[in-house]
């Protein structure tokens, strides 16, 4: 190896190491496969990663099975080497009505399967003691497909990763209505920074799909006052003469 190759992966691996420094001090101990390269010179095709699936691909998924698999292999940021399961969605592949939330907690990770915690408990109340119907003939899903460390928020390079599986779906489903749980799913969708207490409760259009926020069920078991219920209830009946 000639000295200037050698001087090249020095300066490469410098550079790094002062990189995740940065980022340590922010508060940030790992780093997304799709943060940018620290080296000048040195690019990577935004949409490829260890993974070898490209959002090309996931584009051209011809089924939710399809897509599946696709999320079953991902390693597009490193959620996809600390989760147990991946946590694709589940429920009727035809619904009218989409649920979709943040992201897998504990024990979704635990089953590969969304919102079946406490939380998730709650969901499926207002599905069939609320709104009458089967959990099955509504589709779950979150924004990312992998559970966070310690249940923390998502990032924006894990939303960014994780995105074009939750738009495939949504493309597949075609729902009447979508019903977004707490912030970063309705500001996901609706590219928005307006929180869940402002933006709830009305009909956005998206893609030429109705979608109401409201609060995620998490939110109502922290905060469980009459006045919440009542809340989630009213964006729910909205739903109900929609679908």
């Amino acid at each position: 190896m000639d000295n200037k190759i050698k001087n090249d992966l020095a300066d490469l691996v410098d550079s790094t190491i002062d990189y995740l420094k940065e980022k340590k001090k922010k508060g940030i101990n790992f780093v997304a496969s799709s943060a940018p390269a620290v080296q000048k010179g040195i690019s990577r095709k935004p949409d490829l990663f260890e993974s070898g699936i490209s959002d090309t691909e996931i584009s051209a998924a011809g089924s939710l099975e399809t897509l599946k698999a696709m999320v079953s292999k991902c390693r597009k940021c490193p959620l996809g080497n600390l989760r147990k399961n991946a946590v694709f969605g589940e429920g009727n592949p035809a619904a009218d009505l989409m649920f979709i939330g943040e992201a897998p907690g504990s024990e979704e990770d635990l089953q590969g399967k969304p919102f079946v915690g406490r939380a998730g408990q709650l969901l499926t109340d207002i599905v069939t003691k609320g709104m009458k119907l089967r959990r099955d003939d509504v589709f779950i899903a979150n924004i990312l497909k992998c559970r966070p460390p310690e249940n923390r928020n998502p990032l924006p390079e894990e939303i960014n990763c994780c995105e074009p599986y939750l738009l495939k779906q949504i493309e597949f489903i075609k729902p009447k209505v979508i019903c977004t749980l707490g912030n970063f799913a309705a500001q996901t969708l609706l590219k928005t920074r307006e929180g869940i207490t402002k933006i709830r409760g009305r009909f956005f259009d998206y893609r030429g799909i109705k979608l109401m926020p409201t609060f995620h069920p998490a939110y109502l078991l922290r905060n469980y006052s009459r006045k919440n219920r009542e809340y989630v209830w009213e964006d729910i009946k909205k739903i109900l003469d929609e679908i």
